[in-house]
């Protein structure tokens, strides 16, 4: 069996982030939490609020792919790569909960999203870089910030929308594991400038993709 090369490496990172970015939605391997509630009519109002609030929460777990996808190419061991590439099948299931969610709300994922994907992926191979404690205290703060996020849209989801309520609920449990997992395997806590950027750039991002 010929060995991968550096490039072979590469080119598979390229399809991997076609395939997240722009192409269909994953099969997910959990059921989506959404099955079986049932998808109570909406006000068109309430329905385009719901479309931005899914599209945001797609455009997220496509980051997150890049995001470890990136931190997994420059991990220092092969137990933080193990660690990081399980995260990430996970969050294959949360985006194809989200995405079929959309598909049900007749709304559509970020056109920005190879965009997104490249960004967090270059951010999730520095974060590797610095090291594999501070790679995961950067899970770890990204997830705790995503948990949060998660929280606020469980707030502001329309009330009737039971489906999408019930995926950001299971959503924000598996993000809130995620961040414990980090911590147990020996997470660096970020500096706190660094964690009030992070929440700058994560903010400007869910801005854009509600609407874009």
């Amino acid at each position: 069996m010929r060995r991968k090369t550096v490039l072979d490496h590469w080119i598979s990172q390229a399809d991997q982030a076609l395939r997240v970015a722009a192409g269909p939605a994953p099969r997910n391997t959990q059921p989506s939490p959404s099955a079986g509630r049932p998808d109570h009519e909406l006000t068109e109002a309430e329905r385009r609020h719901a479309v931005g609030l899914m599209r945001v929460n797609h455009t997220g777990e496509v980051c997150a792919q890049a995001l470890y996808a990136g931190q997994a190419a420059t991990a220092r061991s092969a137990r933080v790569r193990t660690e990081m590439a399980d995260a990430a099948r996970e969050e294959e299931d949360h985006l194809a909960w989200c995405a079929e969610r959309l598909d049900e709300l007749d709304g559509r994922p970020s056109l920005l999203n190879p965009f997104w994907y490249l960004g967090s992926f270059s951010l999730g191979a520095v974060a590797g870089l610095a090291g594999d404690d501070w790679s995961l205290g950067f899970v770890e703060a990204t997830e705790r910030q995503v948990e949060a996020h998660l929280a606020s849209h469980l707030d502001s989801l329309p009330a009737p929308d039971e489906r999408s309520r019930a995926i950001v609920s299971q959503m924000k449990e598996d993000e809130a594991r995620h961040a414990d997992m980090a911590v147990e395997q020996g997470a660096r806590s970020l500096p706190a400038p660094i964690q009030g950027l992070m929440a700058v750039t994560a903010g400007f991002m869910k801005a854009v993709a509600y609407r874009i």
